[in-house]
């Protein structure tokens, strides 16, 4: 299968997080009165919808929902081919995995952004058009803390806190590529700095004898 295994580990991603996010539209209620507690109250299925890139930021209106597609549309286009590139220059397979589950994830918020706003009819209010308007499908939900932080604590005392994010499986795969990413790439990126190093590394001039016997 050779690198197309890499592309349908991408796939996989895909299939998962669409399937996930048409559950959730079809069978959740938007906000707290569909929310579904699984652990405890930090875990939770809670559906809403992201309308710009991570954490909610947003370009401006009426066209940076476009330009932000588009951009994404670059961008694994790029990721797509850099995975064949590494394929080809014999990269640790770890690696590779990690930038296809990236790529699974990339194209997951792709597909929302391209078709939601006509699949889903979420585009926002007052979107040019729905095309390209979509708006990105989130549910998992970590409801880790909210509140002020001790008085006692240098610099950041009394400070208000908010950790709850909310993501999907797209995000999940991008955040887990880029953490073994993280943590693997003294083992990752030595299959590049030995190819670096060989390529500088100087040839020492061999006599006519010496290319006979190689010859040889």
């Amino acid at each position: 299968m050779k690198y197309w295994k890499y592309y349908l580990f991408a796939l996989l991603v895909i299939a998962i997080d669409q399937l996930s996010k048409w559950a959730v539209h079809t069978y959740m209620q938007p906000g707290m009165p569909g929310e579904i507690p699984l652990i405890g109250d930090w875990f939770k299925l809670h559906y809403t919808l992201n309308p710009g890139m991570a954490f909610g930021v947003e370009l401006p209106p009426p066209y940076g929902k476009v330009i932000l597609t588009l951009f994404r549309l670059l961008a694994v286009t790029g990721i797509g081919y850099y995975i064949y590139k590494l394929w080809k220059s014999g990269a640790p397979r770890g690696l590779i995995w990690c930038i296809a589950a990236i790529l699974g994830g990339a194209i997951g918020n792709l597909v929302d952004s391209i078709f939601y706003g006509i699949v889903y009819n979420n585009a926002p209010f007052g979107a040019p058009t729905p095309w390209l308007h979509g708006q990105v499908i989130d549910m998992l939900y970590l409801d880790l803390y909210e509140g002020f932080l001790p008085a006692s604590w240098p610099l950041v005392g009394n400070m208000h806190l908010s950790l709850w994010p909310i993501f999907n499986i797209a995000d999940s795969a991008i955040f887990l590529g880029v953490v073994f990413i993280l943590l693997n790439q003294g083992k990752f990126f030595k299959h590049h700095e030995d190819v670096q190093h060989l390529a500088r590394e100087p040839h020492e001039p061999t006599t006519p004898r010496q290319d006979a016997a190689e010859a040889v």
